[in-house]
């Protein structure tokens, strides 16, 4: 009996000397010593009479012959019957034990469920042989996940393939199963993953008796125990070719950066070249920083206190802007700030909220008192500004945007929130509260202690977001990417920026529910798969850890960075086989059009982006697959390594050659004559003030109940 399974149970009689204690759990498992204690144990309260084993759906039993889900209901009113945690681990314990043990054979790495606390195993066979039945086998080294793998088992074995695809495992009448035990909600996960793991294997099923061969696997990266790379998918090969980057091309980057007192500041998205040679150049400078479009300022700001004289910025134009306020803000106004190029680096995102279609969003804010304006970061100075005379604005992130809201609505009555222009994150943040209104009061409290049903209830009405907007490497995770991830795989770690569209925002949801999932950004991503493979470190046993790639593939370095560091961390300890897959997700178009689909209303992005001429796909030498590309950023791939070394070069500037490439200092005034640069940096003052104490400063507050020409003394 493991752990969790023990620590229902009532306590024992004080156990004569000498004896093991029954929760005395060991690496290799329990010693045979406490098997036989627990019959011991059992005795000393009263229990139910054995329940009677559960019906297989190959039997003659008139409940097997119903449809799974109603096996599986039944299954539910059974538990939901039983009067505590003890009866319901009892009864969990009485089926694990009636369970089969899988062959040593069948207790293959090949057959493990991923996202499991506890190892387990899952067998299927499906066939002429079969008939055409689902055929199941399951196995765990925990006795409480043997327990659910019963109960499916038992629902399950011998059904159609359809009929196990039909269950859903976010049905409310299945809570007593899913939700798991009190004291083991960590063991409850195995019951929604297996359940995935099979619907994954009724598929592959359907498909080989329609005679339909599987797809091809999307592209991944494989990092080994050792730290090596290999590649499947000609993507993936581009990808790792940087990984180990020449030490030549390092050591005259390293030398010319601090010879010039230059800092680096990137975003995850750059080209891999790029991020390979900065990863390694890192080591041995330290002003460097590759990051998400928040850090990069921060960054730069610390590396001019360390003495930086100049700041070379790898993003998009905002991102330099930002660098460049935000140092002005800080007293720098001497350190020079460069991008790397003399033309314009674009952004979806940013172009719809320069729109005339975004001002009549704000106009129409304006007009509705009392709101506040949520803007994204990834938008330009000067919109910032201009928006924050129309309507008070506050800057939020990907990973911060949630909680500014929820604190927006808790602090001001009565109030309306106006989010843009990301109107994919716009419609997720919205589906989101829906969930979130139907969860109980508590596990709402654990996300924000202010807020209830009720409370989450009302602000809906009052949250609108623009429509109009999205990213155009994000908007590729569309209704064809999804289809395949549910199809191979669905039992896989999910990762979501928040930016992606509703279908692939859902399917992350719910595999995050099973804590198989993150929504969040590029820095959440990194961090959720970090601690998976830590957890996976300290449980020191094989393992193949896959995770689906939803954001820009430009994220690869930092995460195999990432990876290998965490190896080297852990390499004192007795090796376990472990590995870590990246997948990169593949659309059949290259890049994505810039409408919207549904979700445009009115949008102004036909820009020059129409007319893109650069296509991460096949015949740029970046494909994923004979059929398109993978999530790439053509403006973030302008950002090259020939740039950077140019203008390193060629610092100091004494002939004023690189002045096209000096980031913009917004000299002009808003409409209200004040300077873009001061206006258009206070919404991103007021995001800081609300990172560091969790409240809205009440300057915002103030512009929010009183407007923005009311300025506090």
């Amino acid at each position: 009996m493991d752990t969790a399974a023990a620590s229902l149970l009532p306590p024992a009689a004080a156990k004569p000397r000498g004896v093991l204690s029954p929760l005395h759990v060991s690496r290799s498992g329990l010693v045979p010593r406490q098997r036989s204690l627990l019959a011991v144990r059992c005795a000393h309260f009263r229990a139910p009479p054995p329940p009677p084993p559960l019906p297989r759906a190959d039997s003659d039993d008139a409940a097997a012959k119903a449809h799974p889900r109603l096996r599986l209901r039944l299954l539910a009113e059974e538990f939901r019957a039983l009067p505590s945690d003890a009866d319901r681990a009892r009864r969990l314990l009485s089926l694990a034990a009636a369970l089969p043990r899988l062959p040593e054979p069948d207790r293959a790495q090949g057959n493990r469920v991923m996202g499991c606390v506890a190892r387990v195993w899952l067998v299927a066979r499906c066939n002429a042989a079969t008939g055409w039945r689902m055929r199941f086998a399951a196995d765990s080294d925990s006795d409480l996940s043997r327990g659910y793998c019963a109960c499916l088992v038992a629902a399950l074995d011998g059904a159609k393939p359809e009929d196990v695809l039909a269950v859903d495992p976010a049905d409310p009448d299945l809570a007593p199963l899913g939700a798991g035990i009190t004291a083991a909600r960590s063991r409850a996960s195995t019951w929604h993953n297996v359940l995935v793991g099979m619907q994954k294997r009724a598929r592959t099923a359907i498909a080989a008796r329609e005679g339909r061969h599987p797809g091809k696997p999307f592209p991944s990266l494989v990092i080994a125990r050792d730290g090596a790379v290999r590649a499947q998918g000609s993507y993936a090969e581009a990808q790792a070719m940087f990984l180990s980057p020449d030490e030549s091309k390092i050591s005259g980057l390293v030398n010319t950066l601090k010879e010039k007192k230059i800092g680096v500041v990137a975003h995850f998205y750059m080209d891999p070249e790029v991020q390979g040679i900065l990863t390694a150049a890192k080591k041995q400078w330290p002003h460097i920083q590759i990051s998400d479009s928040l850090i990069m300022a921060d960054s730069a700001v610390k590396m001019a206190e360390a003495g930086c004289d100049y700041i070379t910025v790898l993003g998009v134009d905002f991102m330099s802007e930002n660098v460049r306020a935000i140092l002005d803000q800080e007293g720098f106004n001497k350190v020079v700030v460069y991008r790397m190029s003399s033309e314009p680096i674009g952004c979806s995102l940013a172009d719809a909220a320069s729109s005339c279609e975004y001002t009549h969003f704000l106009r129409e804010a304006s007009r509705c008192y009392p709101s506040l304006h949520v803007i994204y970061i990834n938008t330009s100075l000067e919109t910032k500004a201009h928006a924050h005379e129309l309507v008070p604005t506050i800057t939020c992130t990907s990973s911060n945007v949630v909680p500014t809201i929820l604190q927006a609505f808790a602090q001001i009555p009565d109030l309306n929130v106006w989010y843009g222009p990301d109107s994919y994150m716009g419609a997720n943040i919205a589906d989101l509260f829906q969930r979130m209104a139907t969860m109980s009061d508590e596990e709402i409290a654990k996300i924000h202690p202010d807020h209830n049903r009720k409370s989450i209830s009302s602000l809906l009405p009052h949250l609108h977001y623009y429509q109009g907007g999205n990213c155009m490497v994000h908007d590729m995770f569309g209704h064809e990417v999804v289809g395949k991830i549910k199809e191979q795989y669905c039992d896989a770690f999910l990762t979501a920026h928040f930016e992606v569209p509703g279908e692939m925002f859902s399917l992350a949801m719910e595999a995050k529910r099973r804590a198989m999932g993150v929504v969040g950004s590029t820095q959440n991503i990194l961090d959720f798969i970090k601690d998976h493979l830590m957890g996976a470190l300290d449980r020191n046993v094989d393992e193949h850890l896959q995770f689906v790639l939803g954001t820009e593939s430009g994220m690869i370095t930092s995460i195999v960075a990432a990876v290998q560091e965490l190896f080297d961390l852990y390499s004192s300890q007795e090796r376990a086989n472990i590995e870590v897959e990246i997948v990169f997700p593949v659309s059949s178009d290259a890049i994505s059009k810039t409408s919207n689909g549904s979700h445009n209303v009115g949008s102004s992005m036909g820009t020059d982006l129409d007319n893109l001429t650069i296509v991460p796909g096949v015949s740029s030498g970046e494909g994923c697959s004979i059929h398109g590309g993978c999530a790439s950023c053509p403006y973030m791939k302008m950002n090259t390594l020939g740039s950077l070394l140019k203008i390193c070069h060629q610092l100091p500037d004494k002939n004023n050659k690189l002045s096209v490439y000096q980031a913009n200092r917004f000299n002009v005034k808003t409409p209200l004559g004040k300077s873009v640069a001061e206006v258009g940096c206070e919404p991103i003052l007021h995001m800081r003030h609300f990172q560091e104490t969790k409240r809205l400063p009440h300057k915002l507050v103030h512009q929010v109940v009183h407007g923005n020409g009311d300025e506090l003394s």
